[in-house]
């Protein structure tokens, strides 16, 4: 998980949720009347009271960050070998009733559902002063939303085993009473880094329990994920499987089926509903492929396929004799879109990393020197390969071209000490703002307070990134200008650099208050038709 994203759930439109999906919607709770203003509030029915998670685990590093807290990978004391991952919600957080309501339904839900092996474990609960911590199985993965990345799209195959498994987790959590409601790329993790690995699903945050024929209208979720119903606030179980559809629809073409540039237009494009299944590469997918995709994003819930139909379909049940072979050429061609924006970003972080603090470098340059095996100052792919095993990341051949090309800034077939910087610089997190604001001054020629189309042109212009299109230059500043004043302030720099510019960016910094806008204008303009 690189750059500013993070590893938990964004808890959309706590503001606009209704009381167990029923009644009138709940106002905010002022944070000084709760009772949760003091210390001594406690969350969970039943923790594990007497045992402090410190005296059963160690904590370790951070594994990711989200709106209430963290998540850290923690080792079991008494074994010194178990490890596990410790999502820490912290008290100071949680500042009103539906909060505390949300970490309670989250908890009872992990424990609700059986054990299953696409299900990520929940081992147990404590609770202190300071925050509430679940203990669960780690997954070390990484995510089915960064495969999706580096790959662009599955083969069919592949896709279908994806899909399948997320639809039998779906069923499990429907058997046993419980809406999904967030199922989309980021919260399924493979549990180790082989092509084999299970894929399983992380978080229930927004899970809730239901009964048959119980209606909900609290609008959560995911933007590209969330079915027309959601907006219509009037939905049970079917959201979920329309949400599997959109992951099955992005795993065969590499994007997702409703996109707009505006939050208007993306709610727009769902309850539209069109599903485009012309455009390349779905020529090239199979009838009954595009039959699923079809059934799965129907408009009417009622006229959708259950869960159990899903399973049953063709293309399901006959996955195994669905072709394997690679989608091809529209691979790179969405690896080329998704790094459209990366040009400057690599130009960015490569200002970063030279002006980095030279005990900051060593690390890393010494990574390089381990890697260059021959000692000609420059990493083969052959080499970043064994490096990468080495470092205990072994990955496809696929996954490392990939990677290698998109360091290889000055296009020569081999990565200099400043490209592998760059990239690991990329991989990592950046801390604070100095870094760049020293790197916007850099393109900031005339110390405007803007980075103007000139100042970037001189930049990206140059043998190094060997472009000769001024319509690139447009386009990149164009998509970083947020106000579209034909320049680029810092916060837009900052923002460029911290969420990305695609869908895949962007589908995981949606806040509540776009998702509270998104749906409130839409009902104000009636834009939507409740059937």
């Amino acid at each position: 998980m690189g750059g500013c994203m993070s590893a938990l759930p964004s808890h959309a439109a706590r503001n606009l949720r209704r009381k167990g999906g029923r009644g009138l919607l709940t106002a905010p709770v002022p944070f000084e009347d709760l009772s949760i203003a003091g210390r001594a509030i406690k969350v969970l029915v039943d923790p594990n009271v007497g045992d402090n998670i410190r005296q059963k685990y160690n904590i370790g590093k951070e594994l990711g960050r989200g709106e209430f807290g963290i998540t850290y990978e923690c080792t079991e004391i008494e074994s010194g070998l178990s490890r596990y991952a410790c999502k820490t919600i912290s008290k100071s957080k949680l500042r009103t009733e539906v909060d505390l309501e949300d970490v309670k339904r989250e908890v009872e839900i992990m424990r609700h559902l059986p054990r299953h092996a696409n299900i990520v474990a929940f081992k147990e609960a404590f609770e202190d002063d300071e925050a509430v911590y679940l203990v669960m199985e780690l997954c070390q993965g990484g995510e089915l939303f960064d495969r999706i990345v580096a790959r662009g799209h599955y083969s069919e195959r592949a896709a279908c085993h994806v899909v399948r498994t997320i639809v039998e987790v779906v069923k499990v959590c429907h058997e046993h009473g419980v809406i999904h409601r967030d199922l989309k790329p980021e919260n399924f993790l493979y549990a180790n880094k082989t092509e084999s690995a299970a894929l399983k699903a992380i978080d229930f945050g927004l899970s809730i329990f239901f009964e048959p024929g119980q209606r909900f209208s609290e609008i959560v979720g995911s933007p590209y994920y969330m079915a027309p119903e959601v907006l219509r606030r009037n939905y049970g179980p079917e959201v979920d499987v329309w949400s599997a559809g959109v992951i099955l629809y992005i795993l065969l073409c590499g994007v997702p089926p409703f996109w707009a540039e505006t939050d208007e237009g993306i709610a727009q494009a769902i309850v539209n509903g069109k599903v485009d299944l012309e455009r390349d590469p779905w020529p090239r997918i199979s009838t009954q492929a595009k039959d699923l995709v079809s059934c799965m994003l129907e408009q009417n819930p009622y006229s959708r396929l259950t869960v159990d139909e899903v399973l049953e379909h063709p293309w399901i049940k006959n996955g195994d004799g669905n072709d394997d072979i690679s989608l091809g050429k529209n691979v790179m061609t969405k690896i080329k879109q998704f790094s459209l924006m990366n040009k400057f970003k690599k130009k960015v972080l490569r200002v970063v990393a030279d002006n980095l603090p030279e005990e900051q470098i060593e690390k890393i340059r010494r990574t390089f020197e381990m890697m260059d095996t021959d000692e000609n100052g420059s990493l083969s792919f052959d080499e970043l390969k064994e490096g990468l095993l080495k470092l205990g990341h072994p990955l496809p051949d696929s996954d490392i071209q990939m990677i290698f090309e998109a360091a290889d800034v000055d296009g020569n077939g081999m990565l200099d000490c400043g490209e592998f910087l760059t990239l690991t610089l990329h991989i990592q997190k950046m801390e604070g703002d100095e870094h760049l604001l020293n790197a916007f001054k850099h393109f900031d020629k005339n110390s405007s307070g803007y980075i103007e189309f000139e100042e970037l042109r001189e930049e990206l212009l140059s043998n190094e990134l060997d472009t000769n299109s001024d319509q690139v230059v447009r386009d990149i500043l164009f998509d970083a200008d947020l106000d579209k004043d034909g320049r680029i302030s810092y916060d837009e720099f900052k923002t460029m650099m911290c969420s990305g510019m695609d869908w895949k960016m962007s589908s995981r910094q949606y806040s509540k208050a776009m998702l509270n806008k998104l749906s409130l204008k839409l009902f104000k303009e009636k834009s939507i038709q409740v059937n």
